[in-house]
């Protein structure tokens, strides 16, 4: 009934409590087991004998926690503030599921997927060189669509019933900050109140001036993702991980693609060496081209098959035109905005960042820049602006809880992955290599490279995938991991071993002593973790 790991202070106080318990007997009142016990309250629900009842903490507010958002960030603080016996109510604003299921990484995964069959089919030479013939494949892009949608559908389904069977109360309103330890229920002027509320509105995608979204021939993500057609050739506005994974969407059911990219180079945000690479595996073979150093100042939507999308171009520097192009469709993927606008922060004086709110490492809401801790104020996900990615602020939630309840505890979000599911996949933890060296010469000590190659890969080279390399950046006096660079097949799965070294502080040493199965992907990083420290990888 103890977890093993419970020091022997702390078991004694569980069986001190628990016997209290007992000794109270049955018909005497409700087990204060909602009580917070530090250590024995972070023990496995398997080895609890019982869930904690929830219960309000004062009678002075409706609940323990109110969660204004039901997106990742949302839902996963709902079932670990239900964990931990508070009573909790979430608003989901008729949006259970949040970006992420409804307009996200949920259906366009299910697009990628499906693509990606379209795409491994067409490929008459790779078949071939493992001795099949293919005579062409067909696809139906209403079934595609469809099936993305199907699954938003059944994921959202899933969420809204979790938190049902816990007896979670959701909200269908959008909740409203009305004043402290209160939320208003939209526009009805019924209020709740709670001891802590935990903003979690999540996103929106950002449009920048000059270009009109009719999210039919000029959209966002939140329109591409219907895919109600598959235009002939097709501007991307943004090479991030949103606009890559459209790209190889589109190339794969037959669309030409352009990219439009602000910055100097393709996909600013990966790690300079694997942008490299990814251009040479992702852009290259396929019909894509693009535009560095531009925006796009003006995009004037069009009619499919009847007129196209214009689309002006200005220098980034000089902001001088230099270029006006027609194509069938364009994706704005330029990024995303807090939805912070309608949630009420001006009511309790809080001033944001460009929409952000501002917070501590604990979660708790500040007034401002650098300003004061908002009591029961709590903000997560994409409206902090920290890491705007749906596992982070499902992290984010589970920290603001545990915080709530007395535990001390920060998200390292150097330790957080990201992925990018391109054929084939993009993934990466902590520094990249520039970031590495800066902060190496900054703190004074050695930047260590070493890496692992998909060609030598008996798992890669029997799937004929033998594109790719894992990059593993460490310090090499102390042997700490500080950042994990992956392009190759199923990239965006291994890059959580990484995440998972890091965040335990296993060296790469320890990590290259640790045994890996043969014959399998796996053995790509056990290969780069090995030469790290001067080890061959057979």
């Amino acid at each position: 009934r103890l977890h093993p790991l419970l020091n022997p202070p702390a078991r004694r106080r569980v069986l001190e409590d628990e016997a209290a318990d007992d000794l109270q007997g049955p018909g005497r009142g409700p087990r204060d087991s909602h009580r917070v016990r530090p250590n024995a309250a972070a023990a496995p629900a398997a080895t609890r004998s019982a869930r904690p009842a929830a219960a309000s903490v004062s009678m002075e507010y409706d609940y323990d926690v109110i969660i204004i958002g039901c997106g990742v960030g949302g839902h996963g603080a709902a079932l670990h503030a239900d964990a931990q016996g508070l009573k909790v109510a979430v608003f989901a604003g008729g949006d259970v599921g949040g970006t992420c299921v409804n307009r996200g990484c949920v259906p366009s995964k299910a697009l990628l997927a499906a693509s990606g069959r379209v795409r491994d089919m067409s490929d008459t030479a790779h078949l071939k060189s493992m001795g099949i013939e293919s005579h062409g494949v067909t696809f139906e892009r209403a079934g595609i669509a469809a099936h993305a949608q199907q699954l938003a559908d059944k994921v959202k389904a899933n969420l809204e019933m979790s938190l049902k069977a816990k007896g979670i109360e959701i909200v269908a309103d959008r909740g409203v900050l009305v004043a402290p330890n209160t939320v208003g229920l939209g526009n009805t002027g019924k209020k709740l109140t709670a001891k802590n509320i935990i903003l979690a509105p999540g996103s929106v995608p950002f449009v920048p001036p000059g270009v009109e979204c009719d999210e039919k021939t000029v959209f966002t993500s939140d329109g591409g993702l219907k895919l109600e057609f598959v235009p002939e050739y097709v501007a991307i506005v943004g090479s991030g991980y949103i606009g890559l994974e459209f790209s190889d969407v589109y190339t794969a059911l037959g669309s030409e693609v352009t990219f439009i990219e602000a910055l100097p180079d393709l996909m600013p945000g990966f790690d300079r060496e694997i942008a490299k690479l990814a251009e040479r595996i992702l852009i290259k073979p396929r019909p894509i081209d693009y535009r560095l150093g531009v925006f796009a100042s003006k995009v004037t939507p069009g009619i499919p098959g009847v007129k196209p999308v214009t689309i002006e171009m200005i220098d980034a520097n000089t902001k001088e035109h230099v270029e006006t192009i027609e194509v069938d469709a364009c994706m704005v993927a330029t990024g995303r905005s807090p939805a912070t606008m309608d949630l009420g922060l001006e009511n309790m004086d809080i001033e944001t960042v460009r929409g952000f709110v501002q917070t501590n490492d604990q979660m708790q809401v500040l007034d401002g820049p650098d300003g004061k801790v908002v009591d029961g104020l709590w903000c997560i996900g994409d409206a902090n602006g920290k890491y705007m990615l749906a596992h982070a602020a499902s992290a984010q939630g589970i920290s603001a809880v545990e915080n709530m309840v007395g535990r001390e505890h920060t998200v390292n979000h150097e330790h957080v992955p990201a992925a990018c599911f391109t054929h084939p996949e993009v993934a990466f933890v902590g520094l990249n290599e520039a970031q590495a060296q800066e902060r190496a010469e900054a703190e004074g000590w050695t930047l260590g490279k070493s890496v692992g190659h998909f060609r030598a890969n008996s798992k890669a080279l029997a799937e004929n995938e033998a594109d790719g390399v894992a990059k593993v950046l460490f310090k090499t006096e102390t042997e700490e991991i500080v950042g994990v660079h992956i392009i190759g097949l199923h990239a965006a799965d291994l890059i959580q071993e990484c995440a998972n070294a890091m965040a335990a502080g296993t060296t790469v040493r320890e990590i290259a002593m640790m045994v890996h199965t043969h014959p399998t992907l796996s053995e790509v990083l056990d290969s780069a973790f090995k030469g790290a420290v001067g080890m061959a990888a057979h």
